[in-house]
């Protein structure tokens, strides 16, 4: 087997990192779980592992005599691939591999793989919906939240995985190999770890790095720069959606329905009307979702049953409750401004809109201008308020219409108090939620939670 008996330094000692180090330890390898942070508390650590006589753990200094041991690196997605110590590690010829390649490694069966700025993790939702609908083994594992590493091993020939990928999981693939992958979107994002949107989109592109013609790569035709990868380099058969126009071939939207055009015939297949999934956006991620399971052999009318079905998922313009006349909306997973920008649009009532968060080094411009007179007080709070706020002026957005706090809750206090029958709040930060949340998970549920409690 490959990975018996080899020493294999997992590098990150986050869920990520100790999935993957559960994995090696049933492949039979000598699993090391690292972590540079000296002050962990290995016991606790050691009590979420699933065998831990079988990895050794070390935090803090990693020593020469461990180093000259090691045949393998496997990096959480969280590590930056060019910190100066996996630069030294792949200098002594070590391999260096991410927890996505350590899985598909170990698993079977075919892949169906989304990647994309926005929309990953409702696209992977309703794949994962449609071909449960359709085959017996659905595995749908990645950056929605379940552990690849967690499954691999359950897979068979006959499994279909379907997998949310990230940018920073993508940084380090070699094998890995989709028979039908997406890239939903490029906008930028997470350039505070890939430093140009050049070195991002190519990292995006990589989803499609071992697949052949045999293989599908579907993409929005409506992104210049996914139009032109489709057009050009590409090395998978491409399948295009479209919002904006119809295409000669592919899946596109005409007025409220989504129409598919392949070899000169021309199939309607719903009528966005009827989808629980509301903004062009989301129509868009149902147009990638169709093309994908329509590829992966399921039929048109399983697809269509279940899309129709399909709830939005947790945290993305998600309806939360009315209360005294003012609808609140949880879209935390907006991390990004191109993603809040799919949020604000998506608002029919004059909103209160709750920003700010950790600085990921975004610009806040495209955003800003999105709002068309849909925002009727921006609500700011975290370390990002007062950056959003200088562009929100610069952009001509009415100052006073603009007020500043420190934490969410002072945030949702002031919309409480002063929002009106008639008005929505909508929380989309256009930020990571680091520093007063672990994750945009905490955040939404925070918001929900206020909401059903406070009001």
């Amino acid at each position: 087997m490959e990975f018996q008996g080899k020493c294999v330094l997992v590098y990150g000692a986050g869920r990520s990192g100790i999935g993957s180090a559960d994995l090696l330890s049933e492949l039979d390898g000598r699993p090391v779980l690292y972590d540079e942070n000296k002050d962990l508390n290995v016991e606790e650590l050691r009590g979420r592992l699933k065998k831990p006589e079988r990895v050794r753990i070390v935090c803090g200094e990693l020593a020469e005599d461990l180093c000259r041991e090691l045949d393998l690196v496997v990096l959480s997605p969280g590590v930056p691939t060019d910190l100066p110590q996996i630069k030294v590690l792949k200098e002594r010829g070590i391999p260096v591999i991410g927890e996505v390649e350590l899985a598909y490694r170990a698993g079977r069966g075919r892949v169906l793989a989304i990647t994309g700025t926005n929309g990953k993790t409702t696209t992977t939702s309703l794949v994962g919906a449609i071909m449960e609908a359709a085959c017996p083994e659905v595995f749908v594992v990645g950056n929605i939240g379940n552990a690849y590493t967690g499954a691999a091993l359950e897979t068979t020939e006959n499994s279909t995985v379907v997998a949310e990928i990230s940018s920073f999981q993508l940084e380090t693939i070699e094998r890995f190999h989709p028979a039908v992958s997406a890239i939903l979107n490029i906008t930028e994002d997470h350039l505070n770890r890939h430093h140009t949107m050049e070195e991002y989109i190519r990292v995006k592109e990589q989803i499609t790095l071992n697949q052949t013609k045999e293989d599908v790569c579907v993409l929005n035709y409506e992104d210049p720069v996914l139009r032109a990868f489709g057009e050009t380099n590409c090395p998978a058969s491409v399948f295009f959606f479209s919002s904006e126009r119809e295409l000669e071939e592919g899946i596109f939207l005409r007025g409220s329905r989504i129409i598919l055009r392949r070899d000169g015939i021309e199939t309607e297949v719903l009528d966005t009307d009827r989808l629980m999934l509301i903004g062009t956006h989301n129509h868009e991620n149902v147009m990638a979702a169709i093309a994908m399971t329509l590829t992966a052999g399921v039929t048109l009318e399983t697809v269509v049953k279940v899309t129709e079905a399909f709830r939005p998922v947790a945290h993305r313009i998600e309806y939360v409750d009315e209360k005294n006349g003012v609808i609140w909306y949880n879209d935390s997973k907006g991390t990004n401004p191109d993603a809040a920008i799919k949020g604000i649009l998506a608002m029919k009532r004059p909103t209160f809109l709750i920003a700010g968060g950790y600085d990921k080094g975004s610009d806040y411009t495209e955003w800003i201008r999105s709002f068309g007179g849909r925002v009727k007080k921006l609500v700011l709070e975290g370390k990002t308020r007062w950056d959003i706020r200088d562009a929100a002026i610069g952009c001509g957005f009415p100052e006073e219409d603009i007020v500043v706090f420190e934490t969410m809750r002072e945030a949702m206090d002031f919309c409480r108090d002063h929002a009106e029958a008639g008005d929505a709040v909508l929380l989309s930060p256009a930020c990571a939620s680091w520093g007063e949340f672990p994750n945009y998970e905490v955040r939404g549920d925070v918001f929900k939670e206020y909401v059903q409690k406070e009001i």
